[in-house]
């Protein structure tokens, strides 16, 4: 059957359904102001960070918590158990909260808190952003610095002062877009490999960053505007594994120690243990936190972190159609270690390091 060709109006009108106002990062901002309690949290977690970086302070970071938040009550649980823990550990770990609200999706599926709140596709972003600074002012409030990965360019206006570490991941690493926007954070940011395991690109990235950069954005009143950076001094190489093998080794990170010096780098390193580097099986990111460990006693000090993802209970979960049958405290998105084996994993590597 033959159609009729779209007429001008149609076509420049046939890609958008609808345009719907969105307030401005001032207007969520003086809606949820940034307290003196979460202000002190943020400053302490980016100033410890990068004296970690820097080698100055001699703990291992660690950046752990679930894949994404999904559900705030669950995660604000999660969130203060993990509190006592990172006092108790204080010695030798330094513990930040991994707090994602945005999921990359390699082709269609749930993208997070942010966009979607409800997990039903009403994606009402506005109510999302909003769920989300709430989320980050109380785990800041309760003393716990927390971590995130910068995804769309236009939610850092809105988030990024309750944010203590910062992840570009393995798909947008390469973005110039991506790398504009971590050279303006002002806290440090980690760039992960490419999901191929190449380094390159996050080494690349590491370099712009660390540069000043002038690019369009949006400012807090939510207009566009020409942004003009210093550049990060904090970004840094995160390995997560990829293109079917891990990358946590002693000869990968010795690898990557120079690949970061030949580009005039500093071999400041993150070790991802889940993702590739676990084969995205959550009872082998043990494994490889253990072996972390293993090279840190043999005086290797290029790592500075790992990152785990971990949840109240073990595994994952899809979302169902009926979400009272979501299971409390379960990941809707990877898999994660269970809180006891959480627990267990990070007392023994700080048994270990104290040593």
């Amino acid at each position: 059957m033959k159609r009729d060709l779209p007429n001008d109006d149609e076509l420049l009108s046939s890609q958008l359904v609808h345009i719907e106002p969105m307030p401005s990062p001032d207007e969520v901002r003086e809606k949820l102001p940034l307290s003196d309690r979460a202000l002190t949290t943020v400053l302490s977690g980016r100033h410890t960070l990068s004296n970690i970086l820097d080698g100055h302070d001699q703990r291992l970071a660690v950046i752990v918590g679930p894949c994404s938040i999904h559900d705030p009550v669950a995660g604000l649980d999660y969130a203060k158990r993990l509190k006592a823990l990172a006092d108790e550990l204080a010695g030798q770990l330094y513990l930040v909260m991994r707090v994602y609200f945005e999921k990359p999706r390699t082709s269609i599926g749930w993208k997070g808190l942010i966009n979607d709140p409800y997990m039903d596709g009403s994606c009402k972003i506005a109510e999302g952003m909003e769920r989300a600074r709430r989320f980050l002012l109380d785990v800041n409030e309760l003393g716990l610095p927390v971590a995130n990965e910068a995804l769309d360019p236009l939610s850092p206006p809105y988030l990024s002062e309750l944010v203590s570490w910062t992840a570009i991941g393995a798909r947008t690493t390469e973005s110039q877009t991506h790398r504009e926007m971590s050279s303006g954070l002002a806290m440090p940011v980690g760039f992960k490999n490419g999901t191929d395991g190449n380094i390159d690109t996050a080494v690349n990235a590491i370099i712009a960053a660390g540069r000043p950069q002038s690019f369009l954005g949006i400012d807090q009143s939510g207009r566009t505007a020409i942004l003009r950076t210093p550049g990060n001094r904090y970004a840094h190489l995160v390995l997560r594994g990829g293109g079917g093998r891990p990358n946590y080794d002693s000869v990968s990170v010795a690898l990557a120690e120079q690949a970061l010096r030949k580009a005039g780098e500093e071999a400041r390193i993150v070790v991802d243990c889940a993702h590739a580097n676990s084969w995205k099986k959550q009872e082998l990111q043990a494994a490889v936190l253990t072996d972390v460990i293993h090279q840190r006693q043999r005086g290797n000090r290029s790592i500075n972190g790992v990152m785990i993802e971990s949840f109240i209970e073990p595994g994952n979960q899809s979302i169902p159609a009926d979400l009272s049958q979501l299971r409390y405290g379960c990941s809707v998105t990877d898999s994660c270690v269970g809180w006891a084996d959480t627990e267990s994993m990070l007392r023994k590597a700080y048994a270990a390091l104290a040593e």
